[in-house]
């Protein structure tokens, strides 16, 4: 994808929802205004945000770094903390960029020909994690129109009337709580203090990126600490945005896990394959297509939280394994990007901690051709 490019905001906008199963129809959305062309930031220049480089002498790291006026993502759905634009390992980019441009007032992401617009929520790159409570945020169903709920590494924000939540809507921000940075030539240590006194939330999260030495590896380790009032019950996922080589989703690409692996409802065969223990890309997404569904069979202990991915005709991988079991995951796929979305649950009682860590372990190899279906 290239990082310049000139958007022709002509012909239907696509509205996407957040949904299970193969979809490959959307509802339309009136565009905007001429006049709100120049408010869509280009991916160019959403890159050149504050950022940091970490390494081990094998990977190098790219890691935006949390900034509420400057910042890459300022949305109110991903954490913050740990960002990444690039992910280099001889010679593959695991992370470039699966979007053009960010526009406020688009939901999800829209297609614009050959163009895809994110919203400012979902406008992320790499493996960022999102944090779910009761009623979609911590709060968010305790809250009254104008009340207070939290997002785990965003922030205090307002829940502005009675609509249910969406994780797409830019939610206004109340207390962004406080932020240090730590960084090592290996490892960015992000800390995030916030406090709801209202609620009776409040903790103090620490997020590590680490990179393993002399290794292809990479550790994403976590302390949640609830110095509250209140238990925290939340569930955690890593969106895992992978765009190897900027080649997108491509025909081959497949991924293996321990467990026989069991569709919510089945893509169509003529994109995807499910044999047994692995997943298989027989064509790539093309056009407004989009593959989303969940996975099962997965059992109770952390083995089973060992997802294997290859791309044999670009010659690259890797292996993404946790210290804690799963408790759901969903696959969301589009012509540039693949997304294996694993998600955890804890409950942090007042006075408790929670640690868990993801390792990812990236892997390069000579390049296949794959036949085409």
């Amino acid at each position: 994808m290239p990082n310049n490019h000139r958007y022709p905001w002509r012909g239907p906008w696509l509205l996407w929802g957040l949904s299970f199963g193969l979809t490959v129809t959307a509802a339309g959305q009136t565009p905007p205004p001429e006049d709100r062309m120049k408010d869509a930031i280009e991916i160019g220049t959403l890159s050149q945000a504050p950022a940091v480089s970490i390494t081990n002498g094998e990977i190098t790291v790219r890691v935006y770094l949390p900034d509420a006026q400057k910042g890459f993502y300022r949305g109110t759905r991903f954490d913050w903390a740990g960002v990444i634009g690039s992910l280099t390992y001889r010679g593959h980019d695991f992370y470039k960029p699966w979007f053009h441009a960010q526009l406020s007032g688009v939901n999800d992401f829209i297609f614009q020909g050959d163009t895809i617009v994110a919203s400012p929520n979902t406008a992320a790159t790499g493996p960022v994690e999102e944090f779910n409570g009761e009623g979609g945020a911590l709060g968010y169903a305790d809250a009254a129109a104008g009340g207070a709920f939290l997002k785990i590494g965003v922030g205090v924000l307002r829940r502005p009337d009675t609509s249910v939540y969406s994780p797409f809507r830019q939610y206004p921000i109340i207390d962004l709580g406080k932020r240090t940075t730590s960084v090592q030539p290996d490892r960015v240590v992000f800390t995030h203090e916030l406090t709801d006194a209202g609620s009776g939330y409040a903790y103090r999260y620490i997020k590590t990126i680490r990179l393993v030495r002399g290794t292809g590896a990479m550790m994403i380790e976590h302390e949640l600490h609830n110095v509250g009032t209140r238990a925290i019950a939340t569930s955690v996922y890593d969106h895992n945005f992978l765009n190897i080589d900027g080649a997108g989703t491509s025909p081959g690409l497949e991924f293996t896990t321990p467990f026989a692996l069991v569709a919510d409802r089945p893509p169509s065969p003529d994109l995807v394959e499910i044999s047994e223990h692995r997943l298989v890309y027989r064509a790539a997404p093309t056009g407004e297509q989009r593959i989303s569904t969940g996975l099962k069979g997965f059992g109770p202990t952390a083995g089973d939280y060992n997802i294997h991915i290859v791309d044999p005709s670009h010659g690259a991988g890797l292996r993404i394994t946790a210290d804690q079991p799963l408790q759901r995951l969903a696959l969301w796929s589009i012509r540039p990007v693949m997304a294996i979305e694993p998600f955890i649950n804890m409950t942090v009682e007042p006075g408790q901690s929670f640690r868990w860590s993801y390792r990812y372990d990236y892997e390069a190899f000579p390049a296949r051709a794959i036949q085409h279906p």
